[in-house]
């Protein structure tokens, strides 16, 4: 570059600079815009079907294997669990709903993503969520699976305390549910249980837990039952159960509701709901019209009778949404009810 040319390049380079400053800002106004846009989405929750259909199909019910979720009682958060099979990690994941209500792309919960967190359960006051956790209690080194809560503080979510030694004992605690009135229930594995895993409850007296109290058996059995919903007016309850004669799959849903002197009837196996494969992490809405819960079922083929299946074919199997790991299902809890007094 000769002189002339440089001092004319030298005086023009205020007038670029202006140029691509210019620019810069309004090719990042314009990407902030599309991204906004982008992770806006629209879920309409107010017509559920009336038979199990997969929840936010590409949105929630992806290729990963998603399980457990829970919605706000004022309805505007929503959070779900994505594990990783290999590996057994679990986080839970979250959204929230704005004034126009579009959701947020599902993003880590503020709480999580560092050690194994699954199965979110709001209080029915959405002022604390529990949840269940392989944390530590000091240092780092990651221990059993304990139930853990987090609290709500000027619109944001606390660090989450661990729920005490009356809820959590040596072994793993699971799927927490929580009443209206405190009472916190749970599944665990313990000697003094009724069968392999059951359902325990802690009443929540005078602001701390009592001793864990194990379900009667119009709930708990011999064999195993885990992943309990209670309502918060406990009067419901929907969990899983493996083993028992009627079940047709790996794992089935189950429902049964209080007597009068506050007595569990003997569940019902919710046929509706249930496959050949794992069903399992019910939640229903605070309203009582969404039921939601998870499913294993797939559609992939156990043989290919005509022509043998190619390696495209093969390829493509783990990238379905059923390709047989977990996926949110949701269904009309009338819907539901309806089948089960037929």
């Amino acid at each position: 570059m000769n002189g002339n040319n440089q001092q004319t390049y030298c005086n023009q380079l205020p007038t670029r600079v202006l140029f691509w400053m210019i620019r810069t800002i309004l090719l990042f106004f314009f990407t902030i815009q599309s991204w906004s846009g982008f992770a806006q989405i629209k879920m309409d929750l107010s017509k559920p079907p009336d038979t199990p259909q997969l929840f936010a199909k590409g949105i929630i019910s992806t290729p990963l294997y998603e399980r457990d979720m829970a919605i706000s009682p004022d309805g505007k958060e929503m959070m779900f669990t994505i594990l990783v099979p290999a590996s057994g990690f679990m986080t839970i994941m979250y959204l929230k709903k704005d004034e126009q209500g579009r959701w947020s792309k599902p993003a880590t919960a503020p709480f999580s993503g560092h050690y194994s967190d699954l199965e979110p359960a709001f209080s029915a006051d959405g002022k604390k969520l529990f949840f269940a956790s392989n944390r530590p209690l000091q240092g780092v080194k990651p221990k059993d699976y304990d139930i853990w809560f987090t609290e709500k503080v000027k619109g944001e979510w606390t660090v989450p305390v661990n729920a005490g030694p009356r809820v959590n004992a040596a072994g793993d605690e699971f799927y927490p549910s929580v009443a209206k009135n405190g009472n916190l229930y749970f599944t665990a594995a313990r000697e003094k249980g009724l069968g392999h895993e059951d359902i325990w409850m802690c009443r929540w007296q005078n602001g701390v837990y009592t001793e864990p109290e194990d379900l009667d058996s119009g709930v708990n059995s011999t064999m195993y039952e885990f992943n309990a919903f209670v309502s918060p007016d406990e009067e419901l309850i929907i969990f899983s159960s493996f083993g028992r004669k009627d079940d047709v799959g790996r794992g089935d849903l189950y429902i049964s509701f209080k007597d009068d002197a506050g007595h569990w009837r003997p569940a019902k196996n919710m046929s509706l709901l249930n496959s050949n494969q794992l069903d399992y992490c019910p939640f229903l809405s605070f309203d009582k019209k969404i039921l939601f819960f998870t499913s294993e079922k797939h559609n992939l083929p156990a043989s290919y009778t005509g022509k043998p299946a190619t390696y495209d074919q093969l390829k493509a199997m783990p990238s379905t949404i059923l390709n047989g790991g977990g996926n949110i299902y949701w269904v009309s809890f009338e819907s539901v009810l309806k089948r089960l007094r037929e």
